[in-house]
């Protein structure tokens, strides 16, 4: 049997975070070969990770990837049991991590990917389990690359995190103070107000119906003509557009102002229109309703 030394047992407990007595353990088992040793210790930290699963994970943070040239940027939503973990070295880590693994894997990060117990993302994060202690999740992330620029915005200290992807942004454009305000300014609109579509135009049509028939049964028995209700019925669809619509919803900056309102007056002072390609929401527990 190899001779384990003190200095080895520190060494790869440095390295893993693993207990001294499991590191020991670990090194006896792999005669020595610290790789083997690691592989050890990860599976132990796999197996603990499968004991804690069934813990809520309801804390954790957004993270979140900018290329240089704003070509490209990722959100990931990683979960864990308690705040306290969530402001960790090792879990501010673990997020860099992560991210590294989907910016490697690029257009082949999908959702089958990332939850893959055999993959590059549950491994880390079974590892981090083992280390740790605390049950964790990576139920989703988004990333966005090669079909405009884009922005995020991070609130809360990382609760929330915002990606919008904009079209049109030629290179003096992009280097505009204009337009590095506009896009700040869209990113805090959707982080504050929540809209669920870029416009009106992506709403389902079945959502539309759906309201529609809502707003008509709030007006049975109203003795309205049939013309009426209609104008009613339309002009409260106008609503729920401000509600969900990005485009409809009013300005945060100045709610006299829609969202279209302010493009098109950053269109005027940039002297080329943008246009805002899709977005995305990550808020910290929204996966796990």
């Amino acid at each position: 049997m190899a001779t384990i030394s003190a200095s080895d047992v520190k060494r790869l407990r440095d390295q893993t975070g693993a207990g001294m007595m499991d590191c020991k353990t670990a090194l006896e088992e792999a005669h020595g070969d610290f790789d083997e040793a690691t592989t050890i210790l990860r599976k132990k930290g796999m197996a603990s990770a499968a004991k804690k699963a069934g813990r809520a994970t309801g804390e954790g943070l957004i993270g979140h990837r900018l290329s240089a040239d704003r070509s490209s940027g990722i959100l990931v939503e990683v979960n864990c049991e308690s705040d306290f973990v969530a402001r960790t070295d090792d879990f501010h880590q673990l997020i860099a991590d992560v991210l590294t693994e989907i910016d490697k894997a690029g257009d082949n990060a999908s959702e089958a990917w990332l939850h893959d117990p055999k993959g590059p993302v549950q491994q880390r994060v079974a590892a981090a389990i083992g280390k740790l202690g605390e049950n964790m999740a990576v139920p989703r992330f988004v990333r966005y690359a090669g079909r405009g620029h884009v922005g995020q915005y991070i609130h809360l200290g990382g609760k929330i995190g915002v990606q919008v992807e904009f079209g049109g942004v030629t290179a003096p454009v992009a280097s505009h103070g204009e337009f590095t305000t506009l896009v700040k300014e869209v990113a805090m609109q959707i982080a504050a107000a929540n809209p669920s579509f870029v416009s009106r135009a992506d709403v389902p049509v079945a959502l539309l119906d759906k309201e529609r028939s809502i707003y008509r049964a709030q007006m049975e028995g109203s003795g309205k003509p049939a013309g009426v209700i209609d104008k009613i019925v339309e002009g409260k669809l106008g609503s729920y557009y401000a509600q969900v619509a990005l485009l409809d919803q009013p300005s945060i900056r100045d709610p006299k102002a829609t969202v279209t309102d302010v493009l098109n007056g950053a269109a005027n002072s940039l002297g080329s229109p943008v246009t805002i390609s899709r977005f995305a929401r990550l808020k910290v527990g929204d996966s796990n309703l």
